[in-house]
C-alpha cells in the first residue's frame, strides 16, 4: 500500500522518489526529509568518497502548506558535482565485482558514468522515501527506527540494541556506537584507503514501537520483506534477523522465548532470539536485524578483468570511492526498514477496519 518508485543515475540530472499510498494531512517539510539525507549524502566524514553533493531534497508533488495531500509525493535531488568524464575508461572495461557486467547482460547498454542505477547513489530516492515513511510511523504509530554499524572488517561492536541511541550512532563518523571500537574502524578504513582496498562489514538495526499483528503468514512474512528489502541494496549480501545464523548451533529449548505477562493485557516474551517476528508476523518485541556488506568493489589497486571484446586487462580504477560503504549504510538499511513497516502498518490498519477491530 505503501509505494516507492525510485528514478536517476549516478552520474545523471538528478535522483528522486515517487512515493505513493502516503495518507494525507501528515506534516511533512523538506527539513525533515533532508535529516535523513544528510547522514547519507557523500563527503561527510573523510571515511567516505570525496564527492561534495549537498543533496539538497525539493518536494514537486503531493504536499500543501505543509501537510500531504494523499496524492502521489515527488522529491527531486539535483547531482552538481557530478564528474562522468572521469569513468571514461570503464566505458569498455569490466570492473571485478561490479554490476557493469551484468547490467550489460541484461539490457544490451549501460551508463558507464559511475555505475548508473547500480550505484548507491541510488540510495537517495530510497532514504528520502524512508524518512516519509518514518514521520508517518512516528506520528501514528510511535515506531521509532535506528541503525548503527556493528562490524568493520573484522572489527565487532557487541552492544545492546535497546540501549543505542542516535546521539550514539551520530557521535563518531563511523556509526559506530562504541568509542573504543569506533577509533579502530576509522583506523582500518583510512589504512585500507591507503593500501587501495576496501573493506566490507554489519550493519545492525531495530525497531522499536513495533505493535504485534503486522505481516503475513506465508507469502509477505514480515521478515522475508524485510529481508527483500535489506539485500536489494548495494554491496548487500548477508541478512539476519534476531538469533540468525547463530541460532542454528542451538536446541529448541534454548532458542524459544517464554512468554510472560505484558502490559496492557498482552504477553511478551522473556527473550527475544526471534528478531520480534514469529511466523511472519510481528510479535510486538523489538525487530532486531543484521545486513552483511560486502568491500566497496571499486578499488584503486590494480585487478585483471576483460573488456567488451573478451580481452584480458589490468584495471586500476580512478575516481572517489568510498573504502567502506558501511557509515553511509546505515541511514540506507533505517530507509528500507521504514519503508517495509510503513507498508504493512498500513496493510494492518486496511484489516482492522474491515474486520471492526
Amino acid at each position: 500500500m505503501f509505494q516507492v518508485t525510485t528514478f536517476g543515475e549516478s552520474h545523471g540530472g538528478g535522483i528522486g522518489a515517487v512515493v505513493d499510498g502516503c495518507p494525507p494531512r501528515l506534516p511533512l517539510s523538506e527539513e525533515m526529509i533532508q535529516r535523513d539525507l544528510d547522514r547519507r549524502r557523500p563527503g561527510q566524514s573523510r571515511l567516505t568518497t570525496l564527492r561534495n553533493e549537498a543533496d539538497k531534497a525539493a518536494i514537486l508533488s503531493g504536499v500543501f502548506e505543509g501537510r500531504t495531500l494523499g496524492s502521489p509525493i515527488a522529491v527531486l535531488v539535483g547531482n552538481t558535482d557530478a564528474r562522468p568524464g572521469a569513468y571514461e575508461e570503464f566505458k569498455d572495461v569490466y570492473r571485478p565485482s561490479h554490476a557493469d557486467y551484468t547490467t550489460e547482460a541484461k539490457y544490451g547498454i549501460r551508463s558507464w558514468q559511475g555505475g548508473g542505477r547500480a550505484s548507491a547513489r541510488e540510495t537517495i530516492g530510497r532514504v528520502a522515501a524512508g524518512a516519509i515513511a518514518r514521520q508517518l510511523l512516528g506520528t501514528a504509530a510511535d515506531i521509532e527506527v535506528l541503525a548503527w554499524v556493528r562490524q568493520v572488517g573484522t572489527i565487532t561492536a557487541e552492544v545492546d540494541p535497546a540501549a543505542v541511541t542516535l546521539a550514539g550512532v551520530e557521535a563518531d563518523a563511523t556509526r559506530c556506537p562504541s568509542p573504543e571500537h569506533a577509533e579502530s574502524m576509522a583506523e582500518a578504513i583510512a589504512a585500507a584507503r591507503r593500501d587501495g582496498n576496501s573493506l566490507g562489514g554489519i550493519v545492525e538495526c531495530v525497531a522499536k514501537g513495533v505493535p504485534p499483528g503486522l505481516g503475513a503468514p506465508v507469502f509477505d512474512k514480515l521478515d522475508a520483506d524485510l529481508a527483500k528489502a535489506a539485500l536489494s541494496l548495494p554491496a548487500a549480501k548477508g541478512f539476519e534477523i534476531g538469533s540468525g545464523f547463530s541460532g542454528a548451533a542451538l536446541t529448541g529449548r534454548e532458542h524459544n522465548d517464554p512468554f510472560i505477562p505484558g502490559p496492557h493485557g498482552r504477553p511478551r516474551t522473556a527473550s527475544n532470539r526471534s528478531g520480534g517476528v514469529q511466523g511472519g508476523i510481528s510479535n510486538g518485541e523489538d525487530i532486531v536485524i543484521r545486513v552483511g556488506f560486502k568491500p566497496t568493489a571499486t578499488i584503486a589497486s590494480a585487478q585483471d578483468t576483460v573488456d567488451r571484446d573478451n580481452n584480458p586487462v589490468t584495471l586500476a580504477a580512478r575516481g572517489r570511492h568510498d573504502p567502506c560503504v558501511l557509515p553511509r549504510a546505515v541511514p540506507m538499511v533505517e530507509a528500507q526498514v521504514l519503508l517495509v513497516l510503513a507498508d504493512h502498518w498500513l496493510r494492518q490498519r486496511a484489516v482492522d477496519v474491515i474486520s471492526g477491530r
